[in-house]
């Protein structure tokens, strides 16, 4: 199939993207390549891999590049509840504006699979998962902005993938995710301070993000018109928990939880899989097993910018 991608060169991106081409799939990503960095340099070597420079708000560039495609997938967003703060005007014109009108662009036979956050169910009730039929109570504007691009996509009959909290290793690394933060301060600097440490949330592997993709393309006519939430039903842990298993691996890892201050962000939830998981779908990857990747790869890692060395 050919597939268009916007936002390719991300944390998720340039991991599907060069799966999807070993798959054999035509796939054209759509980014603005900002960083100038070489994530998707080993995909230059398919012919079927056609990187176009620009950005995903852009109408003329859509209009060209979407009636081409079998597959829409929209990855171009401002991630998590700090960014969209930070930038409110960018998070509704790319989370939310960007996808429906790609979206809007596309015939009915055309397909699109949609990656949005289970941050929409914003806090959840002690003891109860949420569930696709947990009525969305987004309580940032990053959950806002994902569950409004959401309807539009579940309006073309397309399927949405409710991700957990994303983690492991990726070309284009994120240090913000938490277990990807968790860990690599328990690598660097051997101690973290915690804020309400009781906040509860879902986890999952980037490559089994990925195999939830192909999963969805594959069993595309039976999911369609459906949202899934996407993640690891062993890991519905606390911060607390979490950080209980890094140590386990990293034994001289120390974590305080703070008596004064809050979390920005506020979610606290556990999270139901079985809907994705009933259409076959499973993870390959154990939290246990993505935080000795981590490991692995932190002893690569230097995030060292403004520092002297």
């Amino acid at each position: 199939m050919h597939i268009l991608i916007t936002g390719g060169a991300g944390y998720i991106g340039s991991v599907l993207v060069p799966t999807l081409l070993e798959r054999g799939h035509k796939v054209t990503v759509l980014d603005t390549f900002a960083r100038g960095t070489t994530e998707l340099a080993a995909c230059c070597r398919y012919e079927t891999f056609h990187p176009v420079r620009g950005d995903a708000r852009d109408t003329r560039l859509l209009d060209s590049l979407v009636p081409k495609a079998d597959v829409l997938i929209p990855l171009a967003a401002l991630v998590g509840a700090p960014l969209c703060k930070e930038d409110p005007i960018a998070a509704v014109s790319l989370n939310q504006n960007a996808v429906i009108a790609a979206v809007e662009r596309l015939s009915p036979s055309q397909r699109v699979i949609y990656p949005t956050t289970n941050s929409g169910y914003g806090i959840g009730q002690d003891g109860i998962a949420c569930t696709e039929e947990t009525p969305l109570n987004p309580i940032s504007l990053y959950g806002t902005t994902k569950m409004a691009a959401e309807e539009c996509v579940l309006g073309h009959e397309g399927i949405s993938l409710r991700l957990a909290t994303v983690f492991g290793m990726s070309p284009r690394m994120r240090l913000d995710l938490l277990v990807n933060d968790f860990t690599w301060r328990a690598v660097t600097d051997r101690a973290v301070v915690i804020f309400e440490g009781h906040f509860t949330r879902n986890y999952i592997h980037i490559r089994d993000v990925v195999k939830g993709f192909e999963h969805a393309l594959a069993h595309y006519e039976t999911m369609r018109s459906n949202a899934f939430n996407l993640g690891l039903s062993s890991a519905n842990l606390s911060k607390l928990q979490l950080c209980e298993r890094i140590k386990e691996q990293v034994p001289g890892f120390t974590f305080l939880e703070a008596q004064i201050g809050e979390d920005p962000d506020k979610r606290n939830y556990i999270v139901s899989n079985a809907k994705m998981e009933r259409t076959g779908w499973s993870p390959d990857w154990s939290l246990q097993r993505g935080i000795a990747e981590l490991i692995r790869g932190y002893a690569t890692l230097r995030n060292s910018r403004y520092a002297n060395v």
